[in-house]
């Protein structure tokens, strides 16, 4: 079947000379820069436009081949007698029949062999990235492309154990297993290095190239942007042209595409690069092509184009860099990485700082796995998306859990010992679970989520071994169903399965990778009907990935709430409960009441609204006096600061519909000083003082997110509001435009000697403020310089620290005191919460 076998990346035939000469034009006509460098004189030259793409010419002035190391090429085999190929081929295997050689019997290895390591300058066809090498054909696919996971696995080895450096492997499958993951590991221990395609399906990267030490390869189209077919994800790492001129069978010639094109590519490079510097271990040489790649999008790392465009002349002219993401000090010189791969940094010293950011494809759990020298630990401090911050220390081999929202974290790192002052290069290995849908635990029948009776939409997750989800939907009238299983992404295969209580089973699986299943039954009696939505059983671990069942059951309904169609007969409902009704006449209206105990932020939300149906929802005090109102379709809105007391609401529907239900619910969150987050708090009362003072304020959402980080724009405002700073200089920070929402309490604080920037003339406002540098602040607003002497006060401060003195003297007037373990933890992050109590101490 389909997922059981490795399948080629298919690549479209076109007519060569035509369109192979109208790829060469265009991508010349985009290349920036002129090409002055080394040319090859082989008479198809002018049509392999990657060349000129990826700078080969310019590499060729520094090496035209690596005669010494040995790429092996899994795949289809290679046409041993290509007289452009020949002269490099050295003796391979046919895993499929072991009686033969690894003869081409598809053509698939011999493009991919014609990109590596055709022979240069020979007066014959197309030029190789590499003029000289030696290409050890390994014949692990069938002659239509496919083959078994045990054949590419059993390739690989043979290619390592017989002295391959480098392995091209342009094929993939959706399904991850811990044999091949072994293979890999195999493969990085004895400093072999793996390149793969992504695949050509617009979806998700395929394995091996999504394992975390495959070089993974997409493609790039010709206007400098990846193909859309590219797949890509957490896993990229490179991208290089999807268009080659190559050898083909029989001793011919052709033009294809795909990223299996684009994966033999950066073998090549990888293998001139190699040659300049044969000193680098296999990690080192991924993160030099990844350091000296062409940002072609947002710069650094992205999942769309990873690191960029394959650079070979770059690759041979940079010195590799221990650390290839600095200056990366602060967050706001953050740099990006990926939640599923390895990388390679370095610590300049205990002091230096690390900063990276994740952007997490969904809800979960980010591992990060660091190889650091023995003895050394890191201290990792990250913020999610919503501000929340975390402190854990992380040990060599033991991977450290980051719980993250879908969106962007930030760490920092740090060498837990601060005295370190050699550089300490280290391997960040990243791995990421997808989050337990909000359903579980739901694996077995019995355990079955019961359904609301209703059409329906659910997304859910395999985030576990052999996952699958039971739900129970009640039937209660008569009706039709229509259920619909699908995936974003092609590492699920999706299984549905109905059975009625009692009654017969239906099972669909129907598609392939990623392909929906539907069910239609167009009779549906009262009853409990079981779905279980499941994963083909061959992909029985964990994915990346979501899955949504559609539910769609259409049945008359009846409103629950009737009769409700004047205010005196609203009906009473209870916050943060969930309410349903219909409209089954033009003039049908529903009206309901809710109280609120105390002044609230209200947030009225109406859903479920039948497709084409237009809702309008009117709100009304005690006295029955218009609120506000709110309209639209699919879903509609409001959200109010009300005072105590009943509140009325009116649903109304600019036409009739009786086979849905609209859901219509009221949540409050109580208001304390106007914020819904700090009620029983521990910074309560400081927040309420400060706030009445009008010394802070919150956000529009009426939250004060008190255990989020203060920024240095936030702590300087709200220093500014409390000092009543007048006197404004004149402040040139590069990063602080005049129009920013601090610029003048910024100025203000600079004019008292309160904050200052930083030595390359930035500010750095949105930089988190750190315990030292909270203190620091308070201290010289007080105008107490640190004069007092004695031993340091808190056990993690010694007397080198630049902050001790300043902590001395505001521990012996007893404005700050400690943890309970005797530290201060000064270079922990400041919350909003431990400013402003501290502010507050102060005001008193």
């Amino acid at each position: 079947m389909l997922h059981t076998k490795v399948v080629r990346h298919f690549f479209l035939w076109i007519m060569v000379l035509f369109l192979g000469t109208l790829c060469a034009g265009n991508a010349y006509a985009k290349s920036s820069e002129v090409l002055t460098a080394a040319a090859a004189d082989d008479p198809f030259v002018e049509k392999q436009s990657y060349l000129a793409q990826i700078h080969a010419n310019q590499a060729w002035d520094v090496t035209t081949g690596n005669a010494g190391l040995t790429i092996a090429i899994v795949d289809t085999g290679v046409d041993l007698n290509h007289p452009d190929l020949q002269p490099n081929l050295v003796d391979g295997v046919n895993l499929i029949d072991p009686n033969l050689p690894p003869q081409d019997d598809n053509g698939h290895g011999t493009n991919v062999a014609g990109v590596v390591g055709a022979v240069g300058n020979n007066d014959k066809g197309v030029a190789g990235i590499l003029w000289q090498t030696k290409i050890m054909p390994i014949k692990a696919l069938e002659s239509d492309g496919s083959g078994g996971e045990a054949k590419l696995g059993e390739g690989i080895r043979y290619a390592i154990d017989h002295g391959a450096k480098i392995v091209v492997l342009s094929l993939g499958l959706n399904k991850y297993s811990t044999y091949m993951s072994d293979i890999v590991r195999y493969a990085e221990e004895r400093n072999v290095l793996l390149v793969a395609a992504t695949g050509n399906e617009g979806n998700r990267v395929k394995y091996p190239a999504a394992y975390p030490t495959v070089l993974a390869v997409g493609g790039m189209d010709s206007n400098l942007t990846a193909d859309e077919r590219s797949n890509s994800g957490s896993e990229i790492d490179l991208v290089a042209p999807w268009d080659v001129f190559t050898t083909a069978r029989g001793g011919s010639y052709e033009l294809k595409d795909g990223t299996s094109m684009a994966a033999p590519q950066v073998a090549a490079v990888a293998a001139l690069a190699w040659s300049r510097h044969p000193d680098l271990n296999v990690a080192q040489l991924r993160q030099l092509l990844k350091q000296t790649a062409q940002d072609l999008s947002t710069a650094g790392w992205d999942r769309t184009t990873g690191y960029g465009l394959l650079r070979a002349d770059r690759a041979l002219t940079e010195t590799p860099r221990s650390d290839m993401y600095e200056p990366n000090n602060r967050k706001d010189q953050a740099k990006s990485i990926s939640v599923s791969k390895m990388n390679s940094a370095a610590f300049a010293g205990g002091s230096d700082q690390d900063w990276f950011y994740l952007d997490a494809p969904y809800d979960g759990v980010v591992h990060l796995n660091f190889h650091i020298p023995s003895g050394q630990t890191v201290t990792v401090q990250h913020t999610n998306v919503h501000g929340t911050f975390t402190n854990v220390t992380a040990k060599p081999g033991q991977p450290t859990a980051l719980q993250v929202s879908k969106g962007r974290s930030h760490v920092q790192l740090q060498l837990s010992n601060r005295s370190v002052e050699s550089e300490v290069r280290y391997q960040l290995t990243t791995s990421f679970d997808i989050y337990r849908d909000q359903m579980e635990d739901n694996d077995r029948q019995y355990k079955a989520s019961v359904l609301p009776s209703r059409s329906q939409t659910i997304k859910g997750t395999f985030h576990q071994m052999n996952d699958e989800d039971w739900f129970e939907l009640p039937v209660q009238i008569s009706g039709s169903l229509r259920i619909r299983l699908s995936s974003d992404t092609a590492r699920i295969d999706p299984v549905l399965f109905v059975q009625k209580q009692g009654e017969r089973s239906y099972s669909v699986d129907d598609g392939g990778d990623g392909a929906a299943e539907t069910m239609q039954l167009s009779e549906v009696f009262p009853g409990s009907y079981y779905i279980r939505v499941s994963n083909v059983k061959q992909y029985a671990l964990p994915v990346e990935g979501e899955y949504t069942l559609v539910i769609d059951y259409d049945a008359k309904q009846i409103d629950p709430n009737e009769p409700n169609n004047r205010s005196y007969q609203a009906t009473a409902i209870s916050l943060n409960s969930p309410y349903s009704g219909l409209f089954d006449k033009q003039s049908d209206t529903d009206w309901f009441q809710f109280e609120v105990p105390q002044e609230s932020v209200v947030q009225l939300s109406l859903s479920e609204i039948p497709a084409n149906i237009a809702m309008q929802m009117s709100l009304y005090d005690s006295s029955m006096r218009p609120v506000t109102n709110a309209s639209g379709g699919k879903q509609v809105e409001l959200n109010e600061r009300l005072p105590a007391g009943t509140h009325y609401v009116k649903l109304t529907a600019a036409q009739p519909f009786d086979r849905h239900l609209y859901q219509f619910t009221v949540s409050a969150k109580p208001l304390t000083a106007g914020y819904s987050d700090v009620q029983g708090h521990w910074a309560e009362s400081s927040i309420m003082l400060m706030s009445r003072q009008r010394i802070i304020d919150g956000y529009a959402d009426y939250t004060f997110r008190p255990d989020q980080t203060i920024t240095r724009a936030e702590a300087t405002v709200i220093l500014s509001r409390a000092f009543q700073l007048k006197q404004q200089k004149n402040v040139d920070y590069t990063d602080l435009p005049a129009d920013h929402w601090a610029f003048a309490h910024i100025a203000r604080a600079s004019q008292s000697g309160i904050v200052g920037g930083y030595p390359d003339q930035s500010f750095a406002p949105d930089q988190p403020v750190s315990r030292m540098e909270m203190i620091t602040m308070f201290a010289r607003s007080m105008n107490k310089p640190g004069q007092v002497r004695g031993d340091p006060p808190f056990t993690d401060v010694d007397n080198d620290y630049w902050g001790v003195s300043v902590l001395r003297q505001m521990k012996a007037e007893g404005w700050i005191g400690g943890y309970a373990d005797g530290t201060f933890r000064p270079d922990r992050q400041a919350s909003r919460a431990e400013f402003v109590t501290m502010l507050a101490r102060m005001k008193m």
